[in-house]
């Protein structure tokens, strides 16, 4: 499928959406950047269709947005816009938390150990692409120990939304290994099975995570 370095399953609409969307969480694509159906269909070797479909969903998600004429491009917000998509995600994230130390089960624990190990490993990497797939892997873990699925699509919503502007914190290999260490601290909390403490370190972690997003946009 063109010069795609990842193999994703399903359609061709699917598999357009799937990696447009790593494109724009990892900053390939840049806020208001121009998509061009043309040229997506050349790349991945489909018709235009498919890629159409793809473009329309991303746009249904808030990834991208129409310009009507001018066609369809990167959604891009303006800091105070950034700033309330974050205060939203803020407190997503910590009700996520809050279930999850909760309703920890063993399994659930055990796969977000796995996705925190894989983390620390990518990040002495020094692999940025990698690491972002990793810490977005160690999220969605948290979200599904919740055992509340629509809780969890609506943290992956607005992941999937701030994708771009977070990928750009990660700017040298000490980010990565700073960013990896910081999950052990929020993992003591949730891991307390305290809800109290599991909500408070997680506000602290996404706060921390916005202010570094903030400076790097």
């Amino acid at each position: 499928m063109g010069r795609n370095s990842q193999t994703f399953r399903g359609s061709n609409a699917d598999c357009v959406e799937a990696a447009l969307r790593e494109d724009i969480a990892a900053g390939a694509l840049q806020p208001g950047e121009r998509v061009d159906e043309q040229s997506l269909a050349e790349r991945f070797g489909v018709s235009r269709t498919p890629v159409r479909e793809a473009l329309t969903r991303l746009t249904a998600q808030g990834i991208l947005v129409s310009r009507g004429t001018r066609g369809v491009q990167v959604a891009e917000y303006s800091r105070e816009q950034l700033a309330q998509i974050f205060e939203a995600m803020h407190e997503i994230e910590a009700v996520c938390a809050r279930l999850a130390a909760r309703r920890m089960t063993l399994l659930a624990r055990a796969e977000i150990v796995a996705a925190q190990e894989r983390c620390a490993r990518v990040a002495e990497s020094g692999d940025f692409a990698e690491y972002r797939r990793a810490n977005e892997s160690f999220h969605h873990a948290i979200y599904k120990a919740t055992g509340n699925p629509y809780i969890a699509d609506l943290a992956s919503d607005f992941r999937r939304r701030t994708g771009p502007f977070r990928a750009k914190k990660f700017a040298t290999g000490a980010d990565l290994i700073a960013s990896a260490e910081s999950h052990r601290e929020l993992l003591h909390g949730i891991f307390s099975e305290d809800s109290r403490t599991a909500y408070d370190g997680m506000r602290a972690h996404m706060t921390a995570s916005f202010m570094q997003t903030l400076a790097a946009n």
